[in-house]
């Protein structure tokens, strides 16, 4: 027994000391891993086969490894070939190239599912999330612009301003064509809560509240991937008709130190662009004609200035004395001074500050094979923009997390909290008595209006001591507050809370089967206070005013779905899923407003109203969806691929006989490649595919609703009837598409090339048309109409130059849609809306979008002149189209050792515009335009007898050359211009922009070697640099009033600014 023993512990023994002798062994091995070219590889995976230890390349591709002499090194790279190489040297140097696991490129498809974008049949782009935060603009869809092939991107300038995010052009004609928002499988509420006047420019106007969407936190984003064609968006049913912008948000990954910290600080500083500002004319100041009379206030008899909002007035003339509205007040230093008259030094384009925003992200994460965490918060703080008392600050705190219970069961959650604050938009729309400062500077001032002299005045009295007053001897307020005293007391506030998260169990039964049930929520509350000072003209009685809109929104999705994974044979592969969601959303909003004024001024609150309140504006709108869905995809042979979904929605705005209605969608690929052994040939793909989806129908429209107006007396409770007429008989509008393309790569993925056509149509319109006032209804609901979209995309991405130290990557993406209305269910012409009398309206046989007002009328091709000198006009006139021809986008990546370099310059050629600016900045005579001279090379403010005067080009009626001059002398100017046709002032919206611009530099890392600091990166970013070609008029025409289907005008436009950012980013 005790040699027995004897020997069990000789043989421990000697195993202990064999491991040790092995684990003397092992030593560092280190090395590079590069590409064929030669090119360092940051990133790549190396490990030990058969072992958990692992690291990664830093960024020249540089590793350090224990291992030893016996132990076999995996070397892998995202679409190289994995290496297996034995570590018998210290040193060893890796050449991955690429090959067949060069196809395995993952991307994120509809409902998560990650899939090789080689087996896809539609089209797909993807942007990582380093490409969307160069500059953060608050809102993430701006950095999209010109990054993808088929999606038009419109940001509106606007303080906090909603974004357009249109794919594949417009298919329904009053329904929502705005992308569907998918962070981290949660559908996002990206609602407008702008008010209709509000959105389609009207006098009383108001602020863009933004879309909801701008709520997703760049520095969060993981990738963002576009599912444009309906096969790709088909799983997601109804909403996602108009495409999907699916975001995956970052999550916590194994760190070299146990625990990954990212920190990043940067300031953005925007400055107004000069070439989307008004030129004002200097010449003449304000009036309709000469001076209206002369006044002695205490400095002799001299004229004094017109009020009036108009610059038809007296040339300036420095020898002349004259008494200026500041001279009027008594309270002002000014009173009673006569000034020469002079053109002023300071005009509204001084009233411009720049923007100052800060940003800072702090990110924690780790992870193991157990599971991973990471937590980032953010603070966007938009301390100061580009007009005085504005700001916008948010906080945004994202936290995910995953725990594998057991072997085969995992749990996951994620959670996003935001809050955002923002004050001082700027007002949009025509503004009604002078309430849009924009509006007012871009159509209705005076030039001889020293800007420095309003400030003055207001910093002095705090009041709205203002220039538009009636003379000298009545200071009461025309139309235009003191530009100061508007935005520091006429201002709105913006609080949103915000939370969305999801959580998720999963479970695998089998290695061909397994089950995930999971559940997100989209919870958020607004508020949105708007004031008005007593004092101000904004409100005829100027008493002031008070309104606030509290909004409360909440969705809840429940998934259950079952995976299917085998392989049927050897060449034919199967992957499955089949499931069920619930969504349940609710939504509820009041909005009330003060009577009659405020009895104290500056107490901004409904029991502050001087008359009793109106009955506020409630509603509670409920939504709810019942779906199941399938999907099948088939590999067969890793050449041809066929896949197929289905699902079956059931909703609740749709009549009980109507409600439940499918899309089917069916794709194919085959990789041509396969069969086709050249050197350039790297990879080949052909795709097709067809899709139904639909749309169904707006809250309340199927069954009557009876408002309630206000009381009238004590026992006058008044309801009335709805003025559209609902339908019982509603259908879901249905959207058939198919698509084709074809990608392919060449000589070693150098070059790669990705086409697509598409062809959809979406018939069963669901429309609100006008209706006879006899019948009792002002409109009616119906299903009626088909909207077609087909277009052209292509995607050409070339590296031309790649060597070890440098490279280059270029970028191509360009598409073109052409959108025609086939039917209108009988109708030739429907009005979808309207801006100050120009109408926007679907008309069969042209795109959606058609402009339609006062038009020239043409005789030969000719402009007709009537006998006055004016033009004849058209009216009902078809005047623009805001469709463009094309969009494209140039993205450039230049690296060089250390530094990297990107440029993008963002394209839109054709559509058009109608500036309401230009209409009435020409009518008062603010822009130098107005003063420019005519065909003789005269002033045409001159007196027709000393050579002054228009010549409009054109014929007579009677078809000879036009030779009647009309004089724009004083308020001959005014009547001149306000007489043009409205088409006048349509202009090409096209525009060739320099979108993006950044330098970085990324420390290297032998200074980083004895700290705690992995990486550190210094970066230079522009953003909107250079408008290098437009055709509008000292306006971007890009710019607009909101998000939504009403586009193409222009009335009040906030400039451009030019956005430069500087930041610095540290890993430890």
């Amino acid at each position: 027994m005790k040699f027995k023993f004897f020997q069990r512990k000789t043989a421990v023994l000697f195993f202990v000391l064999l491991a040790q002798f092995a684990l003397a062994q092992e030593r560092i091995v280190s090395g590079i891993v590069s590409d064929d070219a030669g090119i360092p590889l940051p990133g790549a995976t190396v490990s030990i086969k058969g072992a958990k230890t692992g690291t990664q390349t830093d960024f020249d591709g540089k590793y350090a490894i224990k291992a030893s002499p016996n132990s076999v090194l995996l070397f892998n790279y995202i679409g190289m070939k994995t290496q297996e190489i034995t570590a018998a040297n210290t040193t060893v140097n890796v050449v991955l190239s690429g090959g067949s696991e060069q196809l395995k490129e993952i991307v994120v498809t509809a409902l998560g599912v990650k899939r090789e974008k080689k087996s896809l049949g539609y089209a797909t782009q993807e942007i990582k999330g380093e490409d969307l935060t160069k500059i953060n603009t608050g809102n993430v869809a701006n950095s999209i612009s010109g990054k993808i092939a088929g999606v038009q991107i419109r940001r509106n300038n606007n303080i906090g301003g909603s974004t357009n995010v249109i794919i594949r052009g417009t298919t329904s004609l009053t329904g929502n064509n705005q992308a569907l928002w998918i962070v981290d499988g949660i559908p996002l509420n990206n609602d407008n809560t702008n008010s209709a006047d509000q959105k389609s420019g009207g006098n009383t106007g108001g602020y863009d509240y933004g879309n909801a969407a701008s709520d997703i936190n760049p520095d969060d984003i993981e990738t963002m991937n576009v599912l444009k064609g309906s096969a790709a968006s088909a799983l997601y049913g109804s909403r996602a008709s108009n495409g999907v912008i699916l975001v995956t948000l970052k999550k916590g990954s194994k760190s070299k130190g146990g625990l990954g910290v990212t920190f990043s600080s940067g300031i953005t500083v925007g400055v107004v662009d000069k070439k989307t500002l008004p030129e004002y004319q200097n010449q003449y100041g304000g009036g309709y004609g000469d001076f209206y009379g002369t006044v002695d206030l205490g400095g002799g008899v001299h004229p004094f200035a017109a009020t009036d909002d108009a610059s038809w007035g007296p040339k300036f003339d420095p020898n002349l004395l004259v008494y200026n509205w500041s001279s009027f007040y008594p309270e002002l230093p000014g009173y009673g001074k006569a000034k020469p008259w002079t053109a002023v030094k300071n005009n509204p384009n001084s009233f411009y500050q720049n923007s100052l925003t800060y940003i800072n992200t702090i990110a924690v994460s780790a992870g193991n094979e157990n599971g991973d965490f990471r937590f980032g918060y953010t603070n966007y703080n938009q301390d100061q923009g580009i007009l005085p008392n504005s700001d916008n600050r948010k906080d945004n705190f994202n936290f995910s997390a995953s725990y594998n219970l057991k072997p085969k069961t995992k749990i996951s959650a994620s959670a996003n909290y935001l809050k955002a604050n923002a004050k001082g938009m700027n007002e949009t729309g025509y503004g009604d008595g002078g309430n849009n400062y924009l509006s007012s500077v871009r159509q209705w001032y005076s030039t001889s209006v020293d800007f420095k002299d309003l400030e003055d005045a207001y910093n002095l009295t705090k009041e709205n001591t203002t220039w538009s007053v009636g003379g000298p001897n009545d200071l009461n307020i025309q139309f235009h507050d003191n530009p100061y005293f508007q935005r520091y007391n006429n201002y709105n506030t913006l609080d949103r809370d915000r939370f969305f998260g999801n959580a998720a169990l999963s479970t695998q039964i089998n290695d061909w089967f397994d089950i995930v049930g999971k559940g997100a929520v989209d919870y958020y509350h607004q508020l949105q206070e708007e004031r008005i000072a007593v004092g101000s003209k904004r409100t005829p009685n100027t008493l002031g005013q008070y309104t606030r809109y509290d909004k409360t929104f909440r969705e809840i999705n429940l998934d259950l779905i079952m995976n299917f994974k085998t392989d049927i044979t050897d060449n034919i592969k199967f992957n499955g899923m089949v499931g069920a969601n619930s969504r349940r959303s609710v939504s509820n909003s009041i909005f009330a407003a003060t009577n009659g004024g405020l009895v104290v001024p500056g107490i901004y609150a409904l029991n502050n109203s001087i008359d009793k309140i109106n009955s506020p504006s409630e509603s509670q709108t409920t939504l709810g969806t019942n779906s199941i869905y399938a999907n099948a995809s088939f590999n067969f042979l890793e050449t041809y691929f066929l896949e197929g979904t289905y699902r079956v929605d059931q909703s609740s705005t749709l009549p009980k006989d109507n409600n439940t209605y499918s899309y089917p969608s069916i794709t194919g690929t085959y990789i041509f490649s396969n069969h086709i052994k050249t050197d350039w040939l790297s990879f080949g793909k052909l795709r097709l595919n067809y899709a139904e989806t639909g749309n169904d129908a707006p809250f309340a429209v199927t069954s009557s609703t009876y408002p309630k107006n206000d009381n009238f007396g004590p026992d006058g409770v008044r309801f009335s009837t709805e003025n559209s007429k609902s339908n019982a008989d509603l259908k879901s509008e249905l959207t058939k598409g198919v698509e084709a393309g074809i990608e392919f790569k060449l000589f070693k993925n150098r070059v790669g090339f990705d086409f697509s056509y598409y062809k959809t149509n979406t018939t069963n319109q669901i429309l609100s048309i006008e209706t006879p006032t006899q019948t009792g209804y002002t409109r009616a609901w119906i299903n009626a109409g088909d909207v077609q979209n087909k277009g052209y995309e292509v995607t050409l991405t070339v590296v031309p130059v790649k060597t070890k130290n440098f490279s280059w990557e270029a970028k191509i993406n360009w598409s073109t849609n052409k959108n025609e209305v086939v039917s209108l269910g009988g109708a030739d012409r429907i009005s979808l809306g309207s801006f100050q009398g120009v109408g926007y309206v679907a008309e069969v046989g042209k795109p959606v979008g058609q402009l339609i007002g006062s038009g020239f009328t043409y005789l030969d091709g000719q402009k007709v002149i009537r006998a006055n000198g004016r033009y004849l006009q058209t009216a009902g006139a078809t005047i623009g189209d805001i469709n463009p021809d094309w969009i494209g986008g140039f993205n450039n990546v230049i690296n060089y050792k250390n530094f990297s370099f990107n440029f993008l310059i963002d394209v839109k050629k054709g559509g058009d515009v109608y500036s309401l600016d230009q209409r009435f900045g020409h009518t008062t005579g603010i822009y130098q335009s107005t003063v420019s001279n005519n065909h003789l090379g005269n002033p045409q403010r001159d007196p027709i007898a000393n050579g002054g005067g228009i010549l409009l080009p054109g014929v007579k009626e009677d078809g000879t050359p036009n030779d009647k001059i009309v004089s724009v002398e004083g308020a001959d100017g005014y009547s001149f211009y306000n007489s043009m046709p409205e088409q006048q002032y349509v202009y090409d919206a096209s525009y060739v922009k320099l979108r993006e611009v950044g330098l970085s530099y990324k420390l290297p890392s032998k200074y980083l070697t004895k700290t705690f600091i992995s990486n550190i990166i210094f970066a230079v970013n522009g953003s909107n640099l250079w408008i290098i070609s437009k055709n509008l008029p000292y306006a971007d025409p890009e710019a607009g009033l909101s998000s939504g289907n009403l586009q193409g005008f222009q009335t009040g436009v906030l400039p451009t600014s030019k956005e430069y950012n500087f930041n610095m980013k540290v890993q430890f």
